[in-house]
């Protein structure tokens, strides 16, 4: 049978744009999807308009230490948050923009419409019945909100990039990353925060030690955290909301943002018309290879639902496109992908938790808290830095390493590099540090603060 393509991709974001462009590069013939906006959540809804909204949110901090450093003419005034929305849309426009023109450059045909299946090798587009010999479905995922009573009147956290100006109270729902980012930068700028999540710690999943610094460092910018309080409903009340807490309380608040998970963006795919199968939570099962149920057709990124993070699927994508067409079979690893949060200060982690080293057995564990230099100076309160490295015992080889503080995400790629190449103990201790850093700490940590884990 003739196809119109070798491969088709349903969805523009980055990991489906980077399998197209490669593929295409390999001489395929490619279409690709895409329904809503090129670039995908991360660049127009996610990691990139966020971080340039924790970074407006670090200037008025600095603005309020440079006195103590001796500047005098530095005085944090009011934030425009106009301004802002307009350098942080235009630089989304313009990344967003940049995605079509690579696939076009790249060769593949780009249809600004939605893909949806026929059967298992023919899709919908935009009402253009078209065929495939290979699909790549590549749609994402998109945020949820709670079920309960007047859900209708909260954002979720897409919300955030459409606001006409900064909210005055404002009530996070969830103790992920996403809400904890979305808290910071939010007081950043000014407004009174309040977060609610179930877990008696924000961030599950992460590391302990972690976990149990960073509200300290939240609290101290003001952020109300409201640990194992829920919101029952959510009434209108003048002009704002009103939270009905399960701790009997009531909240009142001008927005309200759920940051309470995502889930695979899967709903009227026709997956069952091309026999692709998914799991409960909708997400689509793949094999190692990123092959569904049905061998020609595959999936990538975070409608796999296995690791969502835009460099993950990218790194899938390209792997994947050199597998079909590129004569180089090869996978992309999931193993010690490093990772960050940018809440302020911000998180940088890799590998193992301390928990999850401690299963595999006797397990070596440094930690070190500390001021930075930059705040013996200011005085800023909850600025402490927490950094950690999870050691495998018998064989030295470090499984995890973990930081609170500034410049952990920076620091953390580094250190991402040292772990995935199976770096020991011995080789951070022989590595000379650059002094005076924070990052140092990393290699001069000496004392053990204690042994985890039992002999298997």
């Amino acid at each position: 049978m003739a196809y119109d393509f070798d491969l088709f991709v349903i969805g523009g974001g980055s990991g489906g744009v980077r399998l197209a462009r490669i593929a295409a590069g390999h001489g395929a013939r490619v279409g690709v999807a895409e329904e809503r906006f090129w670039g995908g959540t991360c660049v127009n809804v996610g990691c990139v308009p966020k971080k340039i909204m924790v970074q407006a949110a670090e200037y008025g901090m600095w603005a309020e230490d440079a006195a103590a450093f001796g500047w005098t003419s530095m005085v944090k005034g009011e934030h425009d948050w106009a301004v802002l929305a307009a350098a942080r849309d235009a630089e989304v426009a313009r990344l967003s923009g940049i995605y079509g023109k690579l696939l076009m450059g790249a060769g593949c045909q780009v249809f600004d419409a939605r893909a949806t299946f026929i059967d298992a090798h023919t899709l919908d587009v935009g009402g253009k019945r078209i065929t495939a010999e290979r699909i790549v479905i590549a749609t994402g995922g998109q945020a949820m909100k709670l079920d309960i009573p007047g859900a209708e009147h909260g954002m979720i956290s897409d919300g955030l990039f459409t606001l006409p100006a900064l909210p005055r109270r404002v009530a996070i729902i969830g103790g992920g990353y996403i809400a904890l980012e979305f808290a910071c930068l939010l007081a950043g700028l000014g407004a009174q925060t309040e977060v609610f999540y179930r877990a008696p710690l924000p961030l599950t999943g992460f590391d302990q030690d972690i976990r149990e610094a960073l509200p300290e460092a939240l609290q101290a910018q003001g952020i109300v955290m409201n640990a194992g309080i829920m919101p029952r409903g959510i009434t209108r009340s003048g002009d704002g909301y009103s939270l009905a807490l399960s701790n009997d309380a009531l909240c009142q608040v001008d927005a309200v943002f759920f940051c309470t998970g995502r889930k695979p963006n899967t709903a009227g795919l026709g997956l069952e018309a091309a026999g692709v199968a998914m799991n409960a939570a909708g997400a689509v099962i793949v094999d190692d290879e990123h092959a569904t149920s049905q061998a020609h057709i595959f999936a990538i990124g975070d409608v796999v639902d296995r690791l969502n993070l835009t460099p993950m699927a990218t790194a899938v994508g390209h792997a994947l496109a050199d597998t079909l067409f590129g004569k180089n079979p090869r996978r992309a690893s999931y193993l010690n992908v490093p990772t960050a949060v940018f809440t302020s200060p911000p998180i940088g982690t890799v590998g193992l938790t301390e928990a999850e080293a401690a299963r595999l057995g006797p397990t070596d564990v440094y930690v070190a808290r500390f001021t930075p230099m930059r705040h013996t100076i200011s005085k800023r309160q909850g600025r402490k830095t927490t950094m950690k490295l999870v050691v495998d015992q018998a064989s030295q080889t470090i499984l995890g390493a973990h930081m609170l503080g500034e410049d952990a995400a920076e620091i953390m790629q580094g250190i991402g590099i040292a772990v995935a190449m199976g770096a020991t103990k011995q080789d951070f201790d022989r590595t000379i540090g650059i002094h005076p850093t924070a990052a140092e700490e990393f290699v001069t940590l000496r004392t053990r603060t204690r042994v985890v884990g039992e002999a298997q």
